[in-house]
């Protein structure tokens, strides 16, 4: 029972008892039973005034209290007249007031921290209490390659890539670099943060590709330039010493001239296959500035399948073109990219069996063209080694074909991978452009 109706009750019951007593008085004195009835009226007049001020009071508090349920920081209190209860008015309205700036302080952070969040160019995801992903931002989806719907509400486990298998073996506060596919690398951090006295965690990935990129060319650049300066410094006055030389083999006996001539044709060939492969090398670091202009790329394609033809029918490589459009125009340096086309197919035929099949196929409304090839796959050693200098997997391979390739495609600004997928080796190239790099 509140408050309020005790004091009317009470208030009844006093009075109904007064009234009794007047009438066991009126029969008594009535003069005095005239007093008293005066007496009780104005008792009445000031209980039902009392009651009116305590209901007035108790409905102001209510009404707070109401408001504050509905967390309705908007509205105020207004005085009631009785010094006691506009004191607690104002206290009331000037915590109210407190909350309604620390309610619409916490939403603007909440607002900016949501969209620093969103436009961040680093990858974050948040989990809940018990590990599943309640927020990942746009930067995110495209580095694990999957979509909202997809992720949230999940934890990492049962989410399908090559990147959350990575941050799935993530530990707090230890970060790890993660490279895959030897094009993209990534640096994975695992945090907590606390969220009403309890702690969860958080993932940042920041993209390194371009940064490493930078720092091996300006890495290789050097060696390169210095090897090629000392071989060929070397090279052109050996040359030129054993061409001399040759120029004594009829002073031999005849019995010694055959070995003679040989020995110096052999150290000559030799010195110029060396510098052959210096000048393959620099051919890397000396690559020009794409001259851009509109290439029709299946056109391109089929010509460098044509020139490769050859070396594809000794293995009886079968083609197969999925092709969902007849023609596919982009802006690229059109010789750069047959160098690219010449270097991933000549991979592709190297790396198939006896009768494999090299698959072309195209997506034109996501502008990508992929190449794969039925060969044995990249195991995951490897795969993180693809694109590093000097790196190859055929037997006296240099690397050079992918480091060219990397080398055209990064100064392109487009997006590649290489990767096994099933039962296919895809390289994957997507023509758009992306002025902060791939």
């Amino acid at each position: 029972m509140k408050l309020k109706t005790k004091v009317l009750l009470s208030a009844i019951l006093i009075h109904a008892i007064f009234i009794y007593l007047l009438t066991v008085l009126y029969t008594v004195n009535r003069n005095l039973f005239l007093i008293a009835e005066a007496l009780v009226f104005i008792s009445m007049i000031f209980s039902y005034w009392l009651y009116k001020s305590i209901s007035k009071t108790f409905d102001t508090i209510s009404s707070g209290i109401e408001t504050l349920k509905d967390k309705d920081f908007s509205a105020k209190l207004n005085n009631i007249g009785h010094p006691e209860t506009d004191e607690l008015v104002f206290v009331y309205n000037m915590m109210i007031d407190q909350l309604r700036h620390e309610r619409l302080l916490q939403a603007e952070k909440s607002s900016f921290l949501g969209k620093l969040i969103e436009a961040s160019p680093s990858g974050i995801v948040i989990f809940d209490f018990n590990g599943n992903i309640t927020s990942i931002n746009h930067a995110a989806l495209e580095m694990i390659g999957s979509t909202a719907d997809m992720i949230l509400g999940k934890p990492l486990d049962p989410v399908a890539g090559r990147l959350i298998e990575e941050l799935s073996l993530l530990e707090v506060n230890q970060p790890k670099v993660v490279d895959l596919d030897g094009v993209k690398s990534y640096k994975c951090h695992m945090s907590t943060f606390t969220d009403l006295g309890y702690a969860r965690t958080f993932i940042t990935i920041e993209e390194l590709s371009r940064e490493i990129y930078l720092r091996e060319k300006n890495a290789y650049e050097k060696v390169i330039k210095m090897m090629s300066h000392e071989v060929n410094n070397s090279i052109g006055a050996v040359n030129s010493i054993l061409n001399s030389c040759l120029n004594y083999k009829d002073q031999l006996n005849e019995e010694d001239k055959e070995d003679y001539q040989a020995a110096m044709n052999v150290s000559i060939t030799r010195n110029s296959s060396l510098n052959d492969l210096m000048s393959n090398f620099a051919r890397v670091i000396r690559v020009p500035e794409p001259i851009l202009h509109d290439v029709e790329l299946i056109g391109l394609l089929r010509s460098v399948v044509l020139l490769m033809e050859p070396e594809a029918s000794k293995k009886e490589v079968r083609w197969l073109w999925e092709l969902d459009c007849t023609t596919f125009e982009i802006f690229a340096d059109y010789q750069q990219l047959e160098q690219v086309f010449i270097n991933i197919l000549k991979n592709a035929i190297q790396a198939v069996d006896y009768s494999g099949t090299i698959r072309i196929q195209t997506i034109s409304s996501a502008q990508t063209i992929s190449i794969g090839n039925t060969g044995p796959g990249i195991s995951k050693e490897v795969s993180g080694k693809l694109f590093s200098p000097f790196f190859s997997t055929t037997k006296n391979g240099q690397g050079i074909g992918l480091m060219l390739t990397r080398e055209i495609l990064y100064n392109h600004n487009f997006k590649f991978s290489l990767q096994s997928r099933g039962e296919w080796t895809e390289f994957k190239i997507v023509f758009y452009y992306e002025d902060a790099g791939v």
